[in-house]
């Protein structure tokens, strides 16, 4: 028996062997605090591939220091970061899944403590912290006042995207994803009530887009044509006066013809107490209307936890992929357990696994 969940997936040169991948999650695990991956990144990562999910995306990875939500994020802004992501991807590989990179910049919500961190808000410089820059001088709620960005500046933003975006070609990855999305920096840009400028880079939607549209040219221009780019969009700030659905489904269809090939679907993150809806599922329709208005393939996130949940989204055409956090956090395996609930046989369970094959 076939189902959607895994029929394999190309885009432009690369085909994932099914579509249940797994979300980029901050580990805030560099103790250096120099961007370097680690050993931890290495088994979290590639229990995940062995588990059979079809893609596995790196977390968060800061396009430049001051791009890093905390001091202990990973970052792909030199090539000694490079370097170490070079055997994570070959792990990955040899597990038969694809690897993805998420490019970021925090902006405003940089230089932050860890969550479990008993003080929360914005870590001084004392403390490893540094300036925060945003599109404009507004601060998130609880953290320090942002330097506003030059409009040179925000060229030198796209050209970073593009140079990580280069290094992740370079160690091995098969796609990237530009973060767009939960109120970093391209998001504070698409949003109203971030972004107050009155320049080329604020006011209209078409202005207020223009920062993330150079960075999906300037990516585009350095991984070139084959190469698979992703962009993660929060689709409403879920308040009055906030980006909207209707905005995002614009923006989205301007960033395919800009290149990207699928649209990554959240929502939120750009207000500090916004009144979301959370529940199983409760930002799949989002995906959808992205799906069908703007004409991009989407991936549908949020509380994605059982294997037929994931199989709906996928064969009702709601996104063409579902990519799963904290189940996967729960069950590395969760796509093979998924395969065997939903009675298809996969041919990527480690032989070194066999003696407790997963059935339904």
């Amino acid at each position: 028996m076939t189902h959607a969940l895994f029929e394999p997936i190309t885009i432009r040169d690369l085909t994932v062997r099914n579509r249940i991948w797994v979300s980029p999650m901050c580990q805030y695990s560099v103790e250096q605090q120099d961007g370097v991956p680690t050993p931890w990144h290495l088994v979290h990562l590639g229990g995940f591939a062995k588990g059979g999910a079809g893609a596995v995306v790196v977390e968060a990875a800061g396009v430049v220091p001051e791009g890093r939500i905390t001091p202990h994020d990973v970052g792909i802004w030199n090539d000694e970061q490079r370097d170490a992501f070079r055997p994570i991807v070959d792990f990955l590989h040899a597990q038969g899944a694809a690897a993805g990179i998420q490019l970021a910049h925090a902006g405003r919500k940089a230089s932050t403590y860890r969550p479990w961190n008993d003080v929360q808000g914005t870590v001084p410089d004392a403390e490893g912290g540094w300036q925060t820059v945003a599109p404009s001088a507004v601060a998130f709620d609880g953290y320090a006042v942002p330097r506003e960005l030059e409009t040179e500046d925000i060229r030198v933003v796209a050209l970073a995207f593009a140079a990580a975006a280069r290094r992740a070609v370079e160690a091995g990855f098969d796609l990237v994803e530009l973060h767009a999305a939960h109120g970093y920096l391209l998001h504070q840009f698409l949003s109203p009530l971030s972004n107050h400028r009155t320049d080329a880079y604020g006011g209209s939607l078409e202005n207020r887009a223009r920062a993330l549209l150079e960075s999906i040219d300037a990516v585009r221009a350095e991984v070139g044509e084959g190469f698979p780019v992703v962009v993660r969009f929060s689709a409403t700030d879920w308040v009055d006066g906030g980006l909207t659905l209707d905005e995002t489904v614009q923006v989205a269809r301007w960033a395919a013809e800009h290149g990207a090939d699928l649209a990554d679907v959240s929502t939120g993150g750009n207000v500090a107490k916004a009144s979301i809806p959370v529940g199983p599922g409760y930002q799949v329709p989002f995906a959808e209307t992205v799906r069908r208005e703007a004409g991009i393939g989407t991936i549908a996130v949020g509380m994605i936890s059982t294997a037929f949940q994931a199989e709906q989204i996928v064969a009702t055409g709601q996104a063409d992929v579902v990519m799963v956090g904290r189940e996967f956090l729960r069950d590395p395996s969760f796509a093979l357990r998924a395969a065997a609930e939903l009675g298809v046989a996969v041919d990527y369970e480690p032989q070194q696994y066999h003696r407790a094959r997963v059935t339904a």
